[in-house]
């Protein structure tokens, strides 16, 4: 039993409001040998006598809670314990999270003892310090931060809340193994200097994903902004007055300091400062910038915080939501403080758990460090795409992930959770048709989908039930494949193969993803290696038989003789006729899932092409198109594992990654020349498991 008289309780009536903060606190004279049990939507941070515990919950399906177990004892001091928890329910759209009612339930035990236990216990309060009204961080995840200290008193008697019980239906289930958090710490900031307003210079004054951010996702209209701090940041003009400074540094009006933490981390920003005269504090941060000269990343998302103090007073503050940062700026708009600490609190997967494996390569070493560290911070209640920008758990990435996650770890842990979720997920109606997964989840995905990444949710059960996890009752996940392959069954054409799916179809980060229609090979290749697994996973001959009909007939059509095409479409008359189109990306699906006749000499030139890295088709020409990171490059590790080539897998590795683990530590989503997406992805977990094979060829 998670609850023995707990109830889910939120402000009265602001359960569907969107960016709504609440603050409960109570004390008790012991935590010996207390337990909390805690649970909400969407956010809370529980503190303890002033320290941080932990923030959550464990994400998850709709109409499901997952429930942190967390010890308390460690906490207790002689005579009172202060019981915090600070809770933000965002009621809007987002690809992190499910919108659902906001609420918290907590519980705070001794044994069978229940000592707290909202619905009777706790005081509750508006948490006015957290501005409501403020434009999202991204159009994936919530809203942005920034906070007003000017307030007054947190628990002042006329900011008193009504908390009422919430009838939700809720199905409780426990939480995945915690996540850590560990300080990152500075001496001090690596350079300082002064800004200026300058109206002449570029900014994104909205800069979304989706061209912007949908009413129906959850937003505030201009005209009711507290601030816009993201585009004032952008618009000032920073000139550089001096080097690094230890703490304290003191900062007025106009003057700005930039910290670096060498690498990129995933976690809570903090900062400590005496606050000299009522200041207003913006900390801007970012993945990719240089000690000199910050600069934001092309990420499109809102990666600012501001705080407002009253002079007189000692802050020390900590964002309330993880992001990712390596390098941070704290700009005084106006005001004067003496910062005294700055740094990071970090959210990430237990490097306890990470199996030690001693890569005798430096480079390889390097790289594989890169590859975990990026795993720990996209791994922690769901697998995540990355810890910044979305937080969202793609199927496609995920079929990678989890082989790195079993390799670096020897279990899966954080894969038995996130497939929990997509087997919990129940079609209601909406946009989606019937049989389609969302494309990533728990979230808000409304009409869009891709089925290629539905495929993939296939490809990764099967494995999944057969090599990691064959305990698992395989029946539980029936349902939501043969639902998904009957969606896609009224999409074979006369041959067999899938012509015009609909929705956003997805083969590759490369030009190859304009090739996807009318047929597209590369996607029908892989069909056929999902009727074929299917089969083999639940024992159906006749699926069996229309996977070799696809992969034959998908052969049949797109092999030129001399590579693989990517697409036919149809003439003016309805006729198909094949594209000179041919990409990389489209090779490799072929090899993986083509049951090629490889000693075959048909192909004695495609296998001279592999051997020469598509040389002879540098630059780009029209009809071909070179391997992106994502998928392509991923493909290709897999070929060459395959074959057992590590000869060559090594030297692909190491012509791909190494810039990218000696800049940011952490593995990206693009290729390193390209400087765009994601600078920490979570699907380079499979990069560690590539070169550990590597590693265990050469000794």
């Amino acid at each position: 039993m998670f609850f023995k008289s707990a109830l889910p309780v939120f402000e009265v009536g602001k359960e569907k409001e969107t960016n709504h903060s609440i603050i409960l606190r109570d004390s008790i004279p012991s935590l010996k040998g207390s337990v909390m049990y805690i649970t909400a939507v969407s956010f809370y941070r529980l503190s303890v006598n002033g320290k941080f515990v932990t923030f959550g919950p464990a994400r998850t399906a709709k109409g499901y809670a997952r429930v942190d177990v967390i010890d308390l004892d460690k906490y207790n001091q002689d005579g009172k314990n202060e019981i915090i928890i600070e809770l933000t329910g965002y009621y809007c759209g987002s690809l992190a999270t499910v919108r659902q009612p906001s609420f918290i339930q907590a519980e705070l035990r001794s044994g069978d003892d229940v000592l707290l236990a909202t619905g009777k216990d706790f005081k509750g309060y508006r948490y006015d310090r957290r501005v409501q009204k403020v434009e999202r961080y991204s159009v994936q995840r919530h809203f942005g931060e920034i906070w007003d200290h000017t307030t007054g008193e947190v628990f002042s008697a006329d900011k008193k809340i009504e908390l009422v019980p919430l009838e939700l239906g809720l199905k409780y289930l426990p939480a995945t193994p915690a996540p850590v958090c560990r300080n990152i710490s500075t001496d001090g900031c690596v350079s300082r200097g002064e800004f200026v307003f300058d109206e002449n210079k570029e900014y994104h004054p909205n800069f979304y994903s989706w061209k912007g951010v949908p009413e129906h996702w959850g937003r505030f209209e201009v005209e009711e902004l507290f601030g816009r701090p993201y585009e004032w940041q952008q618009r000032q003009r920073m000139t550089m007055t001096g080097k690094k400074s230890e703490f304290p540094i003191k900062l007025s009006a106009g003057e700005y300091a930039i910290f670096d933490l060498e690498m990129i981390y995933a976690g809570f920003l903090s900062f400590s400062a005496d606050i000299v005269k009522d200041s207003d504090i913006v900390v801007a941060f970012t993945e990719l910038s240089s000690n000199e000269e910050f600069s934001f990343t092309g990420m499109k998302c809102q990666n600012v915080i501001e705080y407002l103090f009253s002079a007189g007073t000692n802050e020390s503050v900590m964002s309330f939501e993880p992001y990712t940062a390596k390098v941070a700026v704290v700009m005084v708009k106006s005001g004067e403080i003496e910062l005294t600490a700055f740094g990071l609190t970090t959210y990430e997967h237990d490097s306890a758990r990470v199996l030690k494996r001693d890569i005798s390569d430096p480079m390889l070493k390097k790289i594989y460090d890169a590859a975990v560290r990026s795993f720990t911070h996209n791994s922690l209640d769901i697998y995540m795409d990355c810890p910044s920008r979305e937080r969202a758990g793609w199927l496609g990435d995920t079929y990678f992930t989890a082989q790195g996650e079993y390799y670096i770890t020897g279990k899966s842990a954080v894969e038995d959770a996130f497939l929990e979720n997509y087997r919990l997920y129940e079609y209601t109606g909406g946009e989606l048709p019937y049989g389609i997964l969302p494309e990533c989840y728990p979230s808000d995905i409304e009409g869009n989908f891709i089925p290629q990444w539905d495929m993939w949710y296939v490809l990764e059960v099967c494995q999944y039930l057969t090599e990691r996890r064959p305990d698992i009752d395989k029946e539980l996940f029936k349902k939501s494949i043969y639902d998904f392959l009957e969606f896609l069954y009224p999409y074979e054409n006369e041959d067999g193969l899938l012509q015009n799916l609909p929705s956003w179809n997805f083969v590759e980060w490369s030009r190859a993803n304009t090739w996807v229609q009318d047929v597209n090979y590369p996607t029908n290749f892989l069909y056929s290696e999902v009727l074929r697994e299917t089969a083999k996973l639940y024992g159906d001959t006749s699926m069996l038989e229309r996977s070799n009909r696809v992969r034959e007939m998908t052969k049949k059509r797109s092999w030129n003789g001399d590579v693989f095409i990517d697409n036919a479409v149809k003439d003016e008359n309805g006729v198909l006729h094949n594209t000179e189109n041919f990409s990389e990306a489209g090779q490799y699906y072929a090899i993986l899932f083509g049951d090629l006749e490889w000693n075959d000499h048909i192909y004695d030139n495609l296998k001279t092409y592999i051997s020469e890295d598509f040389e002879r088709f540098r630059p780009d020409k029209e009809h071909f198109v070179r391997v992106n990171v994502w998928i392509g490059f991923y493909l290709k590790m897999w070929v060459f594992i395959r074959w057992g080539d590590t000869d060559r897998l090594e030297r692909m590795i190491k012509g791909v990654f190494p810039e990218m683990a000696d800049e940011t530590g952490t593995l990206w989503e693009y290729r390193y020349d390209q400087k765009v997406g994601s600078y920490d992805h979570g699907f380079s977990a499979y990069v560690a498991y590539a070169i550990g094979l590597v590693d265990k060829a050469k000794k």
